[in-house]
């Protein structure tokens, strides 16, 4: 990855700017040829983030017509986010072995093939084992991107590059719940697995195309950090795990998740020890001594847990208290997916000017996203699609103004050489992002669910306020309905019930959204006093030529010396 950071322009110390290395000879001129190749390149891993979400939106559908329970459905979640944030930590090693020509379109094609028989596996237990592998295979993809978009580009665009590469983070995801309701009502079932088939064609079309092809390098196997991989790939499995079905389990209730906890965290701590000494590790943690990193690192968890938990609160509302399906539900999606597609250009142009601070940008967007959580604090049982637009309109500017400056804070104090090594904590630590959201919602849901049940349960049958009174309007509604009053008292139990569960789930919701606003005004905060300021990248001015020199006459003595 080559970067530079940058003083200020005046008052300050001279510019501190990191050699661009010699151009390799596999790297054609930047032209339209390279463009093609990049964009395939994101187009692969935006193949990638539709295979993850929009089968785990379909989820209910798919476990309808595979006959799959409940809780066996959410091991295909797990088990694919497990060992797709896994891939992401040890990728680069791979690709700058392997080539990043020829890595990327193996794992394009291989997560593409894999999804031919996924709709006639026989049993859940070989659909698991089939969705881990193409977790796996997703996994190496955004690592890559990375990378090829900070490698590839000129350093006048590469903030555009790491606008590309932000659109994983913020068109994709909004995309994946319009796209499970357009194969779903359209196309059928099956089509939640085959959808990334054209598009992962398409991708290896562009990809062998454009991509400049770089040399393998089989000698790296003679430091092959076997005993990282064989700490570390569990160790992270094990920690994802517990993150996506600890609440279900009851945490630490569970003699599953206990023991998971205990040997994942143990391994992961050898894990970070042999990366810190092995002479060829998967990524440096001396990169933690920068605060840049350190404050970088920690705002994309949480900004991206942001995001992720903002989108998952309509959907969710939606969907329980309204009834919406899919296709109902796409428009509040849509509303901040598509307009994504200009706005990142637009913040990366921004923040490619030299007189822009882009921590100033990542402030203003997280008080963005504070404003658009204040927004659905006011929640209530009588919302409806339209009322979400607002929220939704907020999180069109701020998204993509938190997540292009953390990653250019991230990424754009490095040299050189050390692309590969940062890509990989980065995409790991985006892909826990998703982790810790769920984890995080799950808990707050049931959590607060449970406690506005109660207070509304409890203090409303002693104190005779308003649950109460429904009870009694609900019965007055009902009494007519049949002469059998234990039938309508039933009846009356059941919805009642229902409407107290309504109450204090869109009670929780809102408890949520208050959580949220909390977490941006905070990282708002930090980012004003931790990071230092980084410049967009710029290439280094060349040397003026030398003057040539005055010509000797060609015949005649020499002139003689002034005396």
């Amino acid at each position: 990855m080559a970067g530079m950071t940058h003083s200020a322009p005046s008052g300050g110390p001279a510019p501190v700017i990191h050699a661009a290395p010699a151009l390799p000879s596999y790297i054609p001129p930047f032209g339209l040829r390279t463009v093609i190749g990049c964009l395939g390149m994101l187009l692969a891993v935006h193949v990638a983030g539709f295979n993850e979400h929009v089968t785990e939106i379909g989820l209910a559908d798919i476990r309808g017509a595979m006959h799959i329970g409940h809780d066996e459905g959410t091991w295909l979640i797990t088990l694919y986010e497990a060992f797709n944030i896994a891939a992401m930590a040890f990728t680069p090693w791979f690709y700058m072995t392997f080539s990043i020509y020829r890595f990327s379109i193996f794992m394009t094609a291989a997560m593409a093939l894999l999804a031919i028989p996924a709709p006639f596996m026989p049993d859940v237990t070989s659909l698991c084992i089939l969705r881990a592998m193409q977790g796996l295979t997703a996994g190496c993809l955004p690592p890559v991107l990375m990378t090829v978009m900070l490698k590839y580009l000129p350093p006048e665009i590469r903030v555009f590059g790491i606008g590309g590469y932000a659109m994983s983070a913020t068109f994709g995801p909004n995309l994946g719940l319009p796209l499970e309701a357009f194969w779903f009502e359209n196309l059928g079932w099956h089509w939640l697995y085959w959808e990334i088939i054209p598009m992962a064609a398409l991708a290896i079309a562009m990809m062998a195309y454009g991509l400049p092809k770089d040399p393998m390098h089989f000698e790296r196997f003679e430091k092959f950090n076997w005993f990282g991989l064989m700490v570390g790939l569990p160790a992270i499995t094990s920690l994802v795990t517990v993150l996506y079905q600890g609440d279900r389990l009851d945490w630490f209730r569970s003699p599953l998740i206990t023991h998971l906890t205990f040997w994942g965290l143990a391994a992961f701590v050898v894990f970070v020890i042999n990366e810190a000494f092995h002479p060829s590790p998967y990524f440096r943690i001396q990169y933690w001594k920068s605060r840049n990193i350190q404050a970088a690192l920690l705002s994309l968890v949480g900004i991206l847990a942001i995001c992720s938990l903002l989108s998952e609160i309509p959907a969710t509302y939606l969907e329980e208290i309204r009834g919406y399906r899919p296709i109902q539900t796409a428009p509040v999606s849509l509303v901040v997916a598509l307009p994504q597609l200009i706005m990142l250009p637009l913040i990366a142009a921004l923040c490619n000017s030299a007189r822009v601070d882009c921590r100033f940008v990542l402030v203003a967007g997280m008080l963005c996203l504070a404003g658009a959580s204040w927004l659905g604090t006011w929640l209530t049982p009588d919302w409806v699609r339209d009322n979400f637009y607002p929220i939704q309109m907020l999180q069109i500017l701020g998204q993509p103004m938190t997540v292009i400056p953390t990653l250019m804070l991230a990424t754009l104090a490095m040299g050189p050489a050390d692309g590969p090594f940062i890509s990989g904590m980065v995409n790991m630590l985006k892909g826990l992002a998703n982790a810790i959201a769920f984890a995080l919602f799950s808990i707050l849901t049931r959590r607060r669910e449970q406690y506005h049940s109660t207070m509304l349960l409890g203090h409303g049958s002693a104190r005779a306020t308003p649950a109460d009174g429904a009870a009694s309007s609900i019965t007055g509604q009902l009494a007519g309905t049949s002469p059998d009053t234990a039938h309508v008292a039933r009846n009356t139990l059941e919805v009642f019930h229902t409407y107290v569960r309504e109450q204090s789930l869109v009670l929780a919701l809102a408890d949520i959204y208050l959580v949220v606003m909390v977490m941006c005004l905070t990282y708002a905060a930090l980012n004003l006093v931790l990071p230092k300021r980084v410049y967009p990248p710029r290439a280094p001015a060349q040397p003026a030529p030398a003057p040539a020199a005055m010509p000797r006459p060609a015949s005649g003595p020499a002139p003689a010396p002034a005396s």
